[in-house]
């Protein structure tokens, strides 16, 4: 199998062709780049201005802009004429996705331009149609005469371009003969590629976006070993979710994706794509790649175990195999496991941070659909327990309480290989370190030798070796290996001060092994200084549950698939996202795509349920899935409408009373 990285055990960079954007070179080594987009018209040159200095303050090293027309495109000279003019020399980059005039211009302005194969050329009607292979080479051809003159502009001009793939715009001829795939995904954009080569123009950055991050890291991956395999040489990579909405689950979901791919050495350059003010996307790049920042202080001492035979599909999901011990592993959701271990005693109140209320009025629990499964903590609570929560306990205290027919015991690998279990046949859990400087291979073995033959263990991985991933993703590869199918928990600790770099902590760590499919569980704790959180548990719970929900591995909760907004916007895009969220947060499982305009609508929504999409001024159009439902309802009533779509359509649950 074609590797889509440099090693999978130890943090090495992708090598990639230099590319120069203006005074800023990208590839070939350079630092990872961050960049956003603005949110203002392109015609209001001081507004976009102003935006893009509070950008580049931020610390974007570029920043796109919007040129849906030619006058867009002609307006970006006066936009670039102030900024250098007030001493900003940051490149500028072009957003085009319709219009190849407007490129055209653009192109001959500022220093880079974005394409999407999907809407360039291509007509998108969601028609299903049938090309022999003759009529898909004229189409071909078609392509390779609209987008030379583009690609000779680029080239007499200095200008580079980003063949910019979204998952959610793939067009008919693409989507006719790949498929909503991660390979139709990469054919659009070698496609173009292959042209552009065939006229000796490299200046280029290749993207593959998505709103799912299992989708777009699969699509990077596969990306990296066609170019490989065709030219023996891989462009630079633009890494970035789309869609990914606002908040926590948008910096979430980013995380995921990028921090995938990264981890790997893969990627040039990345943006975050949030529903928010651009300057506010800045701070979360900065996060991720500061991880990055020196290979070799990223890479620890003590060597993980090379590997040359991957056990699964890179390029695919499938979820190790491993048996079911209770409602762990299996055909099981991932579990979370809650850790209080921090605090020296626990009462009814503390568990509302981990889904559990107690009404003390009717005396039951109230458990909520994001509830924690197992607590892990250092004695057993004197009060009664919803019957739905399990206590784990580290063995030390477990063997010495008097709880070990109500508690289940955690062990190290010591503790399991010389102490027994009174009931062996009873569910425990056994801690593996994965390679750090304490791992002792011959520990290891006999740990292994034993789990083979113990139907009741559950592994729990963890590591405090630095390069975490490689190391997590390495022990899980060795037990595939040794074909042992106990389920396995993944455990992470944070020793980062403020909640968004634990939180981008844990989505990378763990999110990354589960878009691998390895995991059946996990478990977060927390350094004991961090009192930058203000609600540790209950904000790592949170994160818990987002993961799990970006991964698509466990839904609890309403998904929504929201633009970054820009020029083309036609609404507050903040504004409407949170009133939607306001009164459809309860929808477990429901996706909803709110989108600026018609640029960002049926296409881009991908998986969605229902979308809101702005079509005019003051005008919105909804969909369910991609067909149009209620066109250029005015947007006072949008909500509403909306809400009587999913009325109608059965998705739709009254909220529950507060």
């Amino acid at each position: 199998m074609q590797l889509y990285c440099e090693s999978l055990t130890a943090y090495k960079r992708l090598p990639t062709l230099e590319v120069k954007i203006g005074n800023l070179l990208l590839g070939a080594g350079h630092p990872i780049r961050v960049q956003t987009m603005t949110t203002t018209d392109t015609m209001d040159t001081m507004a976009t201005v102003e935006q893009t200095i509070r950008c580049i303050e931020a610390g974007a090293d570029l920043v796109r802009i919007t040129a849906p027309s030619k006058k867009e495109a002609e307006n970006l000279r006066h936009i670039k004429e102030e900024l250098r003019k007030r001493g900003f020399d940051t490149p500028l980059v072009a957003d085009i996705h319709f219009t190849p005039n407007a490129a055209e211009i653009a192109a001959t302005i500022v220093e880079k331009v974005r394409i999407n194969p999907g809407n360039y050329v291509d007509k998108k009607k969601f028609e299903q149609l049938e090309y022999t292979d003759a009529e898909y080479a004229e189409e071909i051809e078609r392509i390779r005469e609209r987008f030379t003159p583009l690609v000779r502009i680029c080239k007499q001009h200095g200008t580079a371009m980003r063949i910019g793939t979204n998952h959610g715009s793939l067009s008919d001829r693409i989507m006719s003969r790949y498929g909503d795939t991660a390979n139709g995904m990469v054919e659009s954009a070698m496609e173009f590629l292959r042209i552009a080569r065939s006229e000796d123009y490299h200046n280029i950055v290749l993207s593959m976006k998505s709103s799912n991050p299992q989708v777009m890291v699969h699509a990077y991956r596969l990306l990296i070993s066609e170019m490989m395999n065709e030219f023996g040489v891989c462009y630079p990579l633009h890494l970035g979710v789309t869609e990914a909405g606002d908040g926590e689950d948008g910096r979430i979901k980013s995380a995921i994706g990028i921090g995938t791919l990264l981890e790997d050495g893969i990627g040039d350059t990345i943006r975050v794509s949030l529903t928010e003010d651009p300057e506010f996307e800045i701070p979360v790049c900065r996060h991720l790649v500061n991880r990055y920042q020196g290979a070799q202080q990223h890479n620890s001492s003590r060597e993980i175990p090379s590997i040359t035979n991957i056990p699964y599909n890179p390029f695919s999901y499938q979820r190790r195999k491993s048996i079911e011990v209770n409602n762990i592993g299996g055909k099981q959701v991932p579990v979370v496991i809650a850790d209080l271990r921090k605090f020296e005693s626990i009462t009814p109140t503390d568990l509302q941070a981990i889904g559990y209320h107690y009404d003390a009025a009717t005396d039951k629990w109230n458990i909520a659909d994001a509830a924690a499964d197992y607590m892990l903590c250092n004695k057993v609570p004197s009060f009664s327990l919803p019957g739905t929560l399990q206590v784990i306990l580290p063995y030390a205290n477990w063997i010495a309480g008097s709880h070990q027919d109500s508690a289940l015991s955690l062990l190290n690998s010591d503790e399991y290989i010389s102490h027994p279990l009174p009931d062996a046949r009873r569910m425990h859990f056994v801690k593996l370190d994965c390679y750090s400087n304490q791992f002792e291979p011959a520990a290891f073995d006999e740990c292994c030798k034993t789990i083979l033959k113990d139907p009741a263990a559950v592994i729990c991985l963890e590591t405090h070796h630095t390069n975490a991933l490689q190391s997590v993703r390495r022990m899980c590869m060795e037990l595939i290996h040794r074909d042992l199918k106990n389920p396995v928990v993944i455990m992470c600790n944070s020793t980062y001060e403020f909640v968004e770099e634990s939180l981008i902590h844990y989505a990378v760590e763990a999110g990354s092994l589960l878009i691998d499919g390895m995991g059946d569980g996990i478990c977060f704790s927390f350094h004991a200084d961090n009192s930058s959180i203000a609600s540790p548990i209950q904000t790592i719970h949170s994160i818990s549950f987002g993961i799990l929900q970006a991964t698509r591995t466990r839904i609890s909760k309403t998904e929504y698939i929201s633009c970054p907004s820009c020029g083309r916007t036609l609404f507050d895009l903040q504004e409407t996202t949170a009133r939607i969220r306001a009164v459809t947060h309860h929808l477990k499982g429901v996706k909803i795509a709110i989108m600026g305009c018609i640029v960002n609508g049926p296409g881009e929504m991908a998986d969605a349920d229902f979308g809101y999409v702005g079509s005019g001024v003051g005008k919105i159009t909804l969909y369910k899935s991609k067909e149009v439902v209620k066109r250029n309802i005015n947007s006072e009533v949008a909500v509403d409408e909306l809400i009587q779509l999913l009325k109608e359509n059965g998705a739709w649950v009254e909220p529950p009373l507060v």
